[in-house]
């Protein structure tokens, strides 16, 4: 459930001995195959390096988080209409690029346009005489970076070089800083270099190619020159749609830098985040000749989209809004994985008989032996077996298309349940609070279901109580009750004594041997009111054994999962920590201790996002994973009611 504002502190985790790219150099995530396309992805597509000599190719880069077919895809010039190319793949992997020859010659002044198979304008490229030979490729990072002339080497299929040479034109430090395309048809540049740059004689032109390039200096007359960290503004007199491109050309017919969003995505407008030198997202205010606001959230241009979503409210289905945002832990990295962000359920898809408002998913688990299959727990006790239809997480009909209820032992009650896990046995471990039959009083239990199990309600195989452990929450008050055991995570022996855990109960190196009745692993059940997790081994005879506590270094705790690809247990934590993971190890002495931190993709909302999975390994295609995040409130995005009543989103994560 939404969380309360008060907590009890924890102290903030420490700057990562191993970051994410430390764990890429130990080889603990392994590169992998190619991912599936998807359409919607073009936006993220952009024209890397180009030359006029010889065999005239081009090459093009995925700045995106999923991976772009270019079938049927075609290119023009300034000469000759759209023509088909022999690309080197088919599709474009996330961070990936490729290449072909033009099919028919490009000059040494031309433009190249990029087009998908319906027509619309991917990218566009303009130069000068001579700007292509040997070869013309942006610098300070593939896919956005200024264009430059290459002098000596080309590296087509390969990265370019990551900086500005010193000698590139103090041009390629301007940068488009934010567009708006709701009549007045407004765009902001910004000089980021040190000295100021003349642009009277540039021009901008639209994804329409029967434009011609406009000056700048024509649409507004006072607008000559941009002092070094500052703004210059104009209206377009092109027009710009809901969904367009904008490219910036220089005096030398240069593209110095371009934008591309999707539907309505620069209404109000569409801004970079961090100004001047960030991926654009649409931001809720406009902020025209000053420095950016990044007051969105969905991704506008290119990069960090928030995809899918639409879809009306039922009768019943009311999105709440968040409650109990604080900061994240210090030290708090970027997400590490894609940009983008999808919509993956139905609106309103997750209505039952104790839960009509079509929300409130929290915890969430790959099934590690199936892992198309994504277990999902919903408060006011259901679970809900998901599998992927047309991109998105819907309930299995085979198993029940409206979810199974679940009981406390021997049928009774009304589970909160909060957070789940998958067993080494296949079967499905439950954590609950409280029961919302009675919901001042805590009640945390771990409970264990067999899916396999027939009818439309499931009781425990199996259930531990450790509510005598939390005194602290048994006050009378249903807000108290409501921070006990918020998630659970399975972490296998194999994992445990390869790390060299020291078991706190005897002080030595854990010995699973020690705990005949326990299984092959132990549960570590987060607790939401104050980030600790709490290790317990389940024994069959339905006792438990108690290991202790572990720091997270974070106020709360909502989801907890154990991910075999970076060999790490992650806790979650939705608002209350600045919608953050964190990623523990087994140290040098043998402890568990935060390791890294990371936050959400910017894109995503600030919400109570509860539940977080990440796909097993199996999964992985071109060195990336589905992460998936659930939301507790499905209170929607930004101010606008499109994706109100959605409760799955969608991303993807290194291997």
């Amino acid at each position: 459930m939404p969380t309360s504002p008060s907590r009890v502190g924890a102290a903030s985790v420490c700057a990562a001995a191993l970051t994410f790219s430390g764990l890429l150099a130990t080889g603990l995530i392994a590169a992998q195959p190619a991912a599936a396309a998807d359409p919607a992805g073009y936006q993220n597509v952009r024209i890397n390096e180009v030359t006029s000599s010889n065999n005239d190719t081009v090459e093009l880069y995925n700045t995106g988080a999923i991976a772009v077919s270019v079938s049927g895809w075609k290119m023009s010039d300034d000469g000759f209409s759209p023509q088909s190319f022999s690309p080197s793949s088919s599709t474009i992997a996330p961070g990936g690029f490729i290449t072909f020859n033009s099919p028919k010659g490009l000059g040494d002044s031309d433009k190249l346009v990029i087009y998908t198979a319906d027509g619309t304008v991917v990218d566009r490229v303009d130069w000068a005489t001579g700007r292509a030979k040997p070869a013309m490729a942006r610098c300070g990072g593939d896919g956005t970076g200024a264009w430059v002339t290459t002098t000596t080497v080309t590296t087509f299929g390969a990265p370019n070089a990551t900086g500005c040479p010193a000698s590139a034109p103090a041009a390629s430090r301007i940068r488009i800083n934010e567009v708006t395309s709701d009549g007045a048809d407004t765009v902001e540049l910004y000089n980021g270099g040190t000295s100021a740059v003349s642009i009277g004689s540039w021009k901008y032109v639209d994804s329409d190619t029967a434009h011609s390039p406009a000056l700048i200096s024509s649409s507004s007359p006072s607008t000559t020159s941009i002092p070094a960290g500052g703004y210059a503004t104009f209206d377009s007199e092109l027009g710009l749609g809901a969904s367009d491109s904008l490219f910036l050309v220089d005096g030398n017919g240069t593209t110095v830098d371009s934008v591309t969003w999707a539907t309505d995505g620069a209404k109000p407008s569409d801004e970079r985040c961090a100004n001047g030198t960030g991926w654009f997202t649409t931001s809720t205010t406009a902020t025209l000749g000053g420095a950016n606001s990044c007051s969105g959230g969905t991704g506008g241009g290119t990069g960090g989209h928030l995809l899918g979503g639409g879809g009306s409210l039922t009768s019943g289905c009311t999105p709440e809004a968040p409650s109990g945002t604080g900061s994240a832990p210090a030290g708090t990295l970027a997400w590490p994985g894609g940009l983008d962000v999808t919509i993956a359920d139905d609106v309103c898809a997750f209505t039952t008989s104790t839960g009509p408002e079509g929300r409130d998913l929290s915890g969430l688990a790959f099934d590690p032996a199936h892992p198309s299959v994504l277990w999902a727990a919903k408060n006011k006790n259901w679970l809900f077996k998901l599998v992927k239809s047309n991109g998105k997480w819907i309930p299995d009909a085979s198993w029940s298309a409206a979810g199974k209820q679940i009981h406390f032992a021997g049928g009774s009650g009304q589970p909160d349940s909060e957070g789940l896990t998958v067993g080494a046995n296949g079967h499905l471990y439950v954590t609950s609070e409280r029961d919302n039959t009675d919901n001042t009083v805590p009640k945390d239990t771990i409970m264990e279901f067999d899916p396999a199990a027939t009818g439309s309600t499931l009781t425990p195989v199996h259930q531990w109580d450790m509510t005598s452990q939390f005194p602290q929450l048994d006050t009378g008050s249903k807000d108290d009750a409501n921070l006990g055991f918020e998630g659970v995570g399975y972490v296998p022996d194999s994992w445990l004594t390869a790390s060299g855990w020291i078991d706190p109960l005897t002080g030595a190196a854990y010995n699973p041997a020690d705990y005949p009745l326990h299984g092959s692993g132990l549960f570590f059940a987060g607790l939401e009111w104050d980030g600790t997790l709490h290790v317990y081994g389940l024994n069959s005879d339905g006792t438990s054994t108690t290991f202790g506590t572990i720091s997270t270094g974070k106020a709360s705790v909502m989801d907890v999962t154990f991910d075999a690809g970076t060999q790490r247990i992650v806790a979650t934590c939705d608002n209350t920590c600045g919608e953050t993971h964190t990623f523990l190890k087994v140290d040098a002495a043998g402890a568990i201790v935060p390791d890294v931190t990371y936050t959400n993709p910017a894109v995503m909302p600030t919400d109570n996002l509860e539940g977080f999975a990440i796909a097993p390994a199996s999964t992985c295609v071109n060195g990336v994973r589905e992460a998936v995040w659930s939301d507790d409130g499905s209170y929607g995005f930004g101010s606008g009611s499109s994706s109100y009543g959605h409760a799955l989103y969608s991303g993807t994560f290194p291997c």
